[in-house]
Parts: C-alpha cells; structure tokens; sequence
C-alpha cells in the first residue's frame, strides 16, 4: 500500500447531501459501502449497503464497481475518509465519503446480519420463484396493515394504514403482472396466491416480532409511520442483498426494481412523516 492514497482528496458530503444524491438512483447507478465491522453492520446499518471492513477492503477491490460512484460512511467519518482516499487511490473514478458517519443518520436503518432473511432469498431461486416469494412478503405486510385497521380507534391512523395496505397492493399488482409476462400464462390472483410461500412480513421478520421489537402507540401517527418506514427500510435492504447474490440475471433485475419500488416508498413515508 502506497502512502500517498491517504493524502488523495476525495468528495465529502453530509448525510442530508447523500440522500439527495441516492434519491431518484437506481441500485445500479451508485454503491453504498459500509467499511464498519460486522458486529457494527448488525447493529445498524443503512439499507442497502454493502459491507466490506476497512481492514479487508484492499482484498476485495473485485467486489466493487470502479466506473460508479462509490458512497462510503462507517460509524462517525473516519474509517470512510481513509478507504474513500484508498479507493480513489486505487483509481476509482468517484469516491465520496460521508461525513460524520451513520451516527449522523437520522433515517431509519436496517439491522441484523447479512444473512438475514436470505433463508427466504438464497439467490438461488428462477425468476419465476423469485417474484413468487416477492408477493408473498408484499402479501404478508398488507395484511399486517389491514389488521392494524381494526385495532386502532383513531380514524387517521385508520386511513394511515389502509393507504399503506393500498401501496402493498400495488405492489402486488405489479409483481402479478411481470410474473404472468415471464411464464406466458394468464392466471388469476386466487390461483397464483395458493402457490406462494409462507406469509411474512417484509425483511424476514414476523408481524409479532416487529411489533415486539418496536413497541409502538398504536394511536399515535408518528409511531405507525416511523414503524411502516422501519418495515420498508428493511425490506430494501432485503431485496439489495438478495439480488447482490442472485445467480439468475432476470432474478437479479427483478430483485432490484422491488427495492427501487420500496426506496421510493421509504422517501414517500419520509415526507410524510416531516408533515406530522
């Protein structure tokens, strides 16, 4: 390792600026590294981020696309400035580091390892199992949605979840549709719902370890929408890492255009939350 990568100048952004900047990206425009250890990944981590520690990141260069923007934060600031130098160093053509790290974060975050949920999503899976298993998670939060209708009293958060179960059954909508295109066959909702697997809520987790997990007031709309974006920041960060694995390239794609579908939700449910 030659010194003078560390002394490379590499752009800077603030968290607020990075969001700017992957909002409106396809997951193929711009990586998003994290170079924390995994022990910190698993802690938080933002979705759809991939992990590489700084002490292995000399190693697996490979892993990284050269000709796309490469975005890297770690827990403050410092550990990213030194792998953006090194990587532009490297000959990187653009490198930003995100200053003040994912404690500067104020979006939500995904969690667990990045094995998470891949029991659901092996990369494995033909097309045709992928978008299979995709309306059955989508299936699985718009009916943990429609059951919060009837525990809650308050009539906007009562419309709050009904518009969230809606945008899952757009989804639902969607992911039908490119599966009748791919197999050729026109088949009805009925049909194609008794094939699919065991229901669960986006990310891998149950509707009961959610609720167990972030314990939110059921009246308050801030609670629902910071746990509908917490569900949804989960699941984009399920569909990246299960489609970076993908060994089937219509698979990959169709991976990736469901966690564009939920980044674009998860910024819909920000703005809505900045109005409350």
């Amino acid at each position: 390792m030659r010194w003078k990568q560390f002394f490379t100048p590499v752009q800077s952004m603030t968290s607020g600026e990075a969001k700017e900047f992957m909002s409106g990206k396809t997951l193929d425009e711009f990586t998003l590294l994290d170079v924390r250890q995994p022990g910190e990944y698993i802690k938080n981590h933002i979705p759809g981020s991939k992990l590489i520690p700084i002490g292995d990141l000399d190693k697996r260069l490979d892993e990284i696309n050269p000709s796309k923007p490469v975005l890297t934060y770690c827990a403050v600031g410092g550990r990213s400035r030194v792998a953006s130098q090194m990587l532009a160093g490297k000959g990187f053509d653009q490198v930003i580091n995100m200053s003040g790290g994912i404690k500067a974060w104020d979006d939500p975050v995904a969690f667990g390892s990045e094995e998470q949920g891949l029991d659901l999503l092996t990369g494995n899976e033909s097309i045709k199992e992928t978008l299979i298993i995709a309306y059955s998670l989508e299936a699985g939060l718009r009916d943990f949605y429609i059951t919060m209708i009837g525990k809650v009293a308050d009539s906007e958060v009562k419309s709050l979840f009904q518009k969230l179960s809606d945008i899952e059954l757009i989804h639902q909508n969607r992911i039908l549709e490119e599966y009748i295109q791919i197999t050729g066959k026109e088949i009805d909702r009925e049909t194609f719902e008794s094939e699919q697997v065991e229901k669960a809520v986006e990310g891998g987790l149950t509707t009961d370890e959610y609720i167990r997990l972030f314990r939110p007031d059921w009246n308050a709309l801030s609670d629902i929408v910071d746990l509908a974006m917490s569900i949804e920041a989960q699941a984009l960060d399920l569909y990246t890492r299960a489609a970076d694995r993908s060994t089937d390239e219509r698979s990959r794609g169709a991976l990736k255009k469901i966690a564009e579908e939920e980044r674009a939700h998860l910024e819909q449910l920000a703005k809505l939350m900045d109005t409350l």
